[in-house]
């Protein structure tokens, strides 16, 4: 073999080489430096890096182990016979029940300061409920409002320039179509349904009153937020869903 066939035969395994790493499966992650609780926010994830072991981006879970701190809840969960470890916002988990979740951002080397403890792989998640996520919607809301029915008595001072939900509900066709602000408790939370997350509010001017908001924010219960959005009455999404009155594409004020 000469010099020049040489040369050309380097060449084509280098070639092969390159394209066969190229070829390889991808996977995206999050940043692979060290870090803690500190540096991350829980945020919806949606579209970014998610679990992979089946088609659906729904997974779930039973729950085998749970780490309580001031911040987060640790879960060390089984899905289809792998084992990994999420976290979400702290919350009450219990060891045992399965859950539902979609998307999950992974980190590696994620350490816990009050555990002292660094876990290799991790899943920052949005939130884990106790439903499926593409469930009965009917009795998803009837679980909702059974939950609803039992708070505390509420009392809001509207924030200035909000409507209360009391006004809004006896003439609902004035604001059809209208970007408004309302200030109120969040009650309760079904997370991801629909690429968005629908969100309960209540704020006392009448007992009976809950609205349905439609969000890509992230508000944990009880917590006292003024949103703003556009109202639509008699909204049908089809399967089930359909309100009355709702709050759409809401943003935080």
């Amino acid at each position: 073999m000469n010099i020049l066939n040489i040369k050309i035969f380097a060449a084509l395994i280098v070639y092969l080489f390159i394209s066969a790493c190229e070829s390889k499966p991808k996977v995206i992650e999050g940043e692979s430096k060290h870090h803690d609780e500190s540096s991350n926010r829980f945020k919806n994830h949606t579209g970014m890096p998610t679990l992979n072991f089946g088609s659906s981006n729904e997974h779930k879970v039973k729950v085998e182990e749970v780490l309580n701190t001031e911040r987060y809840t640790y879960l060390n969960v089984t899905e289809k016979g792998k084992k990994f470890w999420i976290a979400i916002p702290r919350k009450k988990v219990e060891i045992g029940d399965t859950y539902y979740f979609k998307g999950g951002l992974l980190k590696r080397n994620f350490k816990s300061k009050e555990y002292d403890r660094v876990f290799e792989t991790l899943y920052l998640v949005s939130d884990v409920i106790p439903h499926p996520l593409y469930s009965n919607p009917s009795a998803v809301n009837k679980a909702a409002e059974q939950k609803i029915n039992t708070q505390e008595s509420i009392s809001i001072t509207p924030a200035t320039g909000s409507i209360k939900l009391s006004e809004l509900f006896s003439d609902p066709a004035k604001y059809q179509g209208k970007v408004i602000q309302i200030t109120g408790k969040c009650v309760k939370v079904n997370p991801m349904i629909m690429n968005r997350n629908w969100i309960h509010i209540q704020d006392g001017s009448s007992d009976d009153l809950d609205l349905t908001v439609t969000t890509t924010e992230n508000v944990p219960i009880n917590a006292i937020v003024s949103f703003e959005g556009v109202i639509a009455i008699n909204k049908d999404f089809g399967a089930g869903y359909r309100y009355d009155i709702i709050m759409e594409k809401a943003i935080l004020k």
